[in-house]
């Protein structure tokens, strides 16, 4: 291909703009509004029998919008159902759905507001354990045979399975000894397991001989200080023989057409499901001990629903009079809130057995100071203070339970009997922990006066204040009362001598204060937490309700002036020594401060504060930092860079970028964000002085521009400092700093040669072309309308760039140095024109400087006709077959080019495009609706004024066809 001259046509962009502009077409919206709610006509049609043929057709509008898809069939679908019939899977599956949409409903019995059992299970296994050796017997009796044939008589089958049942009981079991808490915890599992796969595997007396022998388990109290995690376990146990006998016979209740609704009455079960609850029922009354039968029953008490409607009305009095035969008032208490939880589950509104465990634990309370306890304890070597907390778990959940939405009648009526019993502090501790938070709070001082009144020697006061003091943070007491309550409180919390005891109080007292008083009383809680917990450097155990003292203490104080102003506020920080944890309190701060402090500041408290707090965030970055925590950290200390502001002293601002930038090194994003900021800060001098050019102002300008050019070259990311460099120029360009503006463009340049051919992008390698061509595409807008040094030739920052571009190492197989040619071109000829496109306010660009010189354009022109003699040369080398797809994508790339920026009058142009034309259809790998809508837009445009020449050209223009 020979060199062909370039001449860029002339455009005059107002009348371009013009031409683009949509018409305005008038619209006569009647009583259409986008905004206005939709109509929706349903229609049902109803088809009787195909006898009768009929049909009625109903239809309803409404103004609301009605999602068709929305509307669910409550229930089961009947056609679900009726293919069931003929297929099993289908029944099954039809019976699983409906079993979850079930135990869903019966979930969701009791309000969001009782909190679950599921809550409270793994509290208890993490606070009660032990270091001392467990026992646990295991059923290791080996199977009967399966009892009798199919004809044989059902009496025959029941003593078979009895007579398996008692041979459990008499020996078939095996004691493990010397088990840690943990092999005690794995062979509970394994019972677990064992009872779902004797279940699965039909051996349904095998799983109930699992569930008896766990039952045992709970009447062993020979680690006492582990029964209440004991129970947690072996009450999970209980849950899934209960769960799996339920779904057993309600399974059973459906016929090969129907499933069980629901909510369904004992008519509904058929005489088989019946049969086989009653069988569950007499063999669970065959067991001879007491406290297994009580917990099996208890456990399968919902499937009374399949006997009676008053099966399970009438079972829970008889289970709550059979606990009066257990003797151990730790074992009873435990078994009165099991029973207390699955009448929850299955009964919540039949609060008289409620109330009645309630009411006999009172009466037997006074067991747990009598002498078989005491002994018991002795042997053990447990104390009464550590021995009382075992029943809080159990005592919290029955008086849970009983408050949950009781009037207030029986909630007095029940801290009156707790008043009258001696040593009542473990009782008051359960009513705090499970009554209402208002019932509690507006009874403050009476519970004040019961706390001073109970014994000490069996449970600490502290505790009681602990308990008053939570239910303080959810609830306000009568404001008259308010300082009274806090004084009568801080009195026996600031006596207390060990740490761990103090602290665990203070930190649930430092809300009630914040929430209540000024800062002159939480400055006085915070001094006396320093004084308590600075000796023998106690803090170091305490870390986390130090951390629960700080973020209650800033989540009342949003005004971060008023809350530094706290003299104790900092030297409580100065507490957290391991560094982790000091981090980890001021990510909470800077969060708070990000989130709540919504105008900028310049308050010195504040930003010394701040500063120090972010200065330790950063420090703590090293080798080993992990990228997402310094992501964390950057996008903290940003959000403080962004509040502060200085107003119109900009002097003061730049200042505080610089210590910014000297205390923050470390964090990249954080100097990408310190860089803009200064940018900005340039711009709004430039904006406020408006049209005043004073030395000082023109002065302050330069010192922003210098700290950007000192600062960019400090950062890792390549890319980041090129699109920095072309930011900060494009910023001295707008405030008439030429000279700074050419410094950072030839910077620009001097560093793509070492952008590597991959980059990481979050992690992963990537190709760095694209990001590359990205960049040039906007440096070529910028470089449109930067003016050219008079001492350096014509446009001497695009020739320094043409010859990086041109001696960069691209991708064998790539094209992007011919797109970025392209542009170039499109570059150049924007250049030509008479008067550019754009331009910034104040600076003369090369349009105004050369007022269209023709050595300017001589000189223009040559550069273009370079860099096409590069694009065809290019084209040149993928005429190739694996690369003829790439060779017509290509050259009709350039020819769009030619027809967008070109003067196609001239001969050799025109007569290029025709070949670029050929060229990209030669292989047939043009897209030819590509190929047709370009040669439609042709025509169009040959219509417009001063484009005729554009209808010749359309004519030489064939499109291939293709047979």
């Amino acid at each position: 291909m020979a060199v062909f001259p370039w001449h860029s046509r002339n455009r005059n962009y107002k009348a371009e703009f013009a031409s683009c502009r949509l018409e305005a077409v008038p619209l006569e919206f009647g009583d259409y509004h986008p905004l206005k709610p939709i109509t929706v006509t349903e229609s049902k049609t109803k088809k009787v029998s195909r006898k009768g043929s009929t049909s009625s057709t109903s239809s309803s509008s409404s103004n609301s919008m009605v999602d068709p898809l929305s509307s669910v069939l409550d229930g089961t679908d009947p056609l679900s159902m009726f293919a069931a019939s003929a297929d099993p899977a289908a029944l099954a599956a039809a019976m699983d759905s409906s079993r979850k949409k079930r135990d869903k409903d019966e979930n969701s019995i009791v309000g969001s507001d009782f909190e679950p059992w599921a809550n409270k299970r793994g509290e208890i296994l993490a606070r009660y354990t032990t270091t001392e050796k467990l026992s646990i017997n295991l059923f290791m009796g080996a199977e009967k045979g399966k009892a009798g044939t199919a004809t044989s008589a059902m009496s025959e089958k029941v003593r078979t399975r009895l007579e398996e049942l008692d041979d459990f009981e008499e020996g078939s079991q095996k004691e493990l000894l010397n088990l840690t808490q943990q092999d005690y915890v794995n062979r509970i599992e394994e019972l677990n397991q064992s009872l779902k796969d004797a279940w699965a595997s039909d051996q349904k007396v095998k799983a109930l001989k699992i569930v008896i022998q766990c039952s045992k388990l709970l009447s062993d109290t020979s680690v006492i200080q582990f029964y209440p995690s004991k129970f947690v376990l072996i009450t999970d146990i209980l849950d899934t023989f209960g769960k799996l006998v339920y779904e057993r016979i309600f399974s059973m209740c459906a016929d090969n057409r129907s499933v069980l609704p629901d909510h369904f009455s004992p008519e509904n079960t058929n005489d088989t499901a019946k049969e086989t609850c009653l069988n569950w029922f007499f063999k669970i009354a065959s067991i001879r001990e007491l406290i297994p039968r009580f917990y099996v029953e208890a456990s399968i008490l919902k499937c009374n629903k399949f006997l009676s409607k008053t099966g399970i009305s009438e079972c829970l009095p008889r289970l709550t009079c059979m606990i009066r035969g257990i003797g151990d008032p730790l074992v009873s208490v435990y078994a009165r809130a099991y029973l207390c939880r699955v009448g929850m589950e299955v009964a919540p509104h039949l609060k008289e057995s409620l109330n009645k465990n309630f009411f006999d634990f009172l009466l037997t309370f006074k067991q747990i100071h009598g002498d078989t306890v005491q002994n018991q304890l002795v042997v053990q070597g447990v104390d009464l203070p550590s021995y009382l907390p075992l029943y809080s778990p159990a005592m919290d959940w029955i008086f849970q339970c009983i408050s949950y939405h009781a009037p207030e009648a029986l909630l007095t009526e029940m801290m009156e009997r707790c008043k009258k019993l001696g040593n009542n502090a473990l009782l008051l501790n359960s009513v705090m922990s499970a009554f209402r938070a208002e019932f509690i709070a507006t009874r403050s001082m009476d519970f004040i006066g019961m706390i001073k009144e109970c014994d000490e020697s069996g449970f600490p006061k502290h505790l009681l204040f602990r308990s008053l003091g939570l239910n303080l943070a959810l609830a306000d007491p009568p404001e008259s009362d308010r300082l009274q309550i806090l004084n009568e409180a801080w009195k026996v919390i600031t006596k207390l001598k060990n740490p761990q005891d103090y602290i665990n109080c203070a930190e649930v007292w430092v809300e009630y204060t914040c929430k209540h008083f000024t800062k002159r009383e939480v400055n006085t809680v915070l001094a006396d937490v320093i004084k308590h917990m600075t000796p023998d450097r106690a803090f170091e155990d305490s870390y986390p309700q130090l951390q629960l003292i700080i973020k209650k203490v800033i989540a009342h104080f949003h005004d971060f002036s008023v809350l530094f102003s706290v003299e104790k506020f900092l030297p409580f920080l100065d507490m957290f020594q391991k560094e982790s944890v000091r981090v980890e309190v001021c990510k909470c701060i800077m969060e708070a401060f990000i989130k709540h402090h919504q105008e900028p500041t310049k308050d010195p408290v504040i930003l010394n504060a701040l500063l120090h707090i972010c200065k330790t965030m950063h420090d703590s970055v090293n080798a080993l930092t992990l990228e997402d925590e310094k992501r964390m950290l950057a996008y903290l200390i940003n959000g403080f860079i962004k509040m502060v502001s200085f107003g119109r002293d900009f002097e003061q601002q730049l200042s505080f970028y610089v210590e910014s930038r000297s205390m923050f090194c470390n964090l990249e994003p954080v100097l990408v964000q310190l860089i803009h900021s200064v940018n900005r800060l340039a711009m709004e001098t430039r904006k406020v002085m408006k049209g005043n050019h004073s030395r000082k102002t023109a002065a302050f300008v330069r010192a922003c521009v210098a700290y950007c050019f000192i600062t960019i070259p400090s950062l890792a990311g390549i890319f980041t400092r090129l699109n920095l460099y072309l930011h900060s120029g494009q910023v001295a360009l707008a405030n008439q700093c030429l000279s700074q503006a050419d410094a950072f463009f030839k910077a620009a340049i001097s560093l793509v040669p070492e952008v590597p051919k991959m980059i990481n992008i979050d992690g992963k390698m990537r190709p760095s072309e694209s990001f590359l061509m990205e960049f040039l595409c906007n440096f070529f807008s910028t470089l449109l309308i930067v003016p050219d040094h008079p001492e350096h030739g014509v446009l001497f920052l695009v020739r320094e760039l043409l010859n990086v571009i041109q001696d960069y190492t691209w991708e064998d197989n790539s094209d992007e140095k011919i797109r970025i040619y392209t542009c170039v071109l499109h570059l150049l000829a924007a250049m030509s024109q008479e008067t550019f496109l754009y331009h910034i306010d104040k600076v003369d660009s090369n349009d105004s400087l050369y007022g269209g010189d023709s050595k300017f354009l001589a000189e223009n022109n040559k550069l273009c006709e370079t860099v096409m003699a590069q694009i065809l040369e290019h084209l040149k080398t993928l005429a190739k077959d694996e690369a003829l797809k790439r060779q017509s994508l290509v050259g009709l790339s350039f020819f769009n080019s030619i027809l967008a920026h070109g003067d196609l009058r001239n001969n050799k142009l025109n007569q290029l495009s025709v070949n670029l034309w050929h060229l990209a259809q030669r292989h047939g790998c043009a897209d030819t609706r590509t190929m047709v809508k370009t040669l439609e837009y042709i025509k169009k445009r040959s219509k417009q004024p001063d484009m005729n020449h554009l209808t010749e050209l359309a004519l030489r223009l064939p499109l291939q066809t293709r047979t």
